[in-house]
């Protein structure tokens, strides 16, 4: 279950329900505003890799 702390319960509320959602999915433990710096860089480079495969997929069908 995922957990964020009281101190960076502020930063956190102010992101989408999306985003918010995508980070407690994850089972993560946030502690500091570097654990949830982390955890949207984990996400960033995730939908990155997910885009560059979609884009050789399409290439390569071309």
């Amino acid at each position: 279950m995922s957990y964020v702390a009281p101190a960076i319960r502020d930063k956190f509320e102010t992101l989408s329900v999306n985003l918010k959602n995508a980070i407690l999915e994850r089972d993560v433990q946030l502690y500091s505003i570097h654990d949830l710096i982390h955890v949207l860089e984990d996400i960033v480079a995730e939908a990155e890799a997910q885009e560059a495969e979609e884009k050789a997929k399409i290439h390569a069908a071309t």
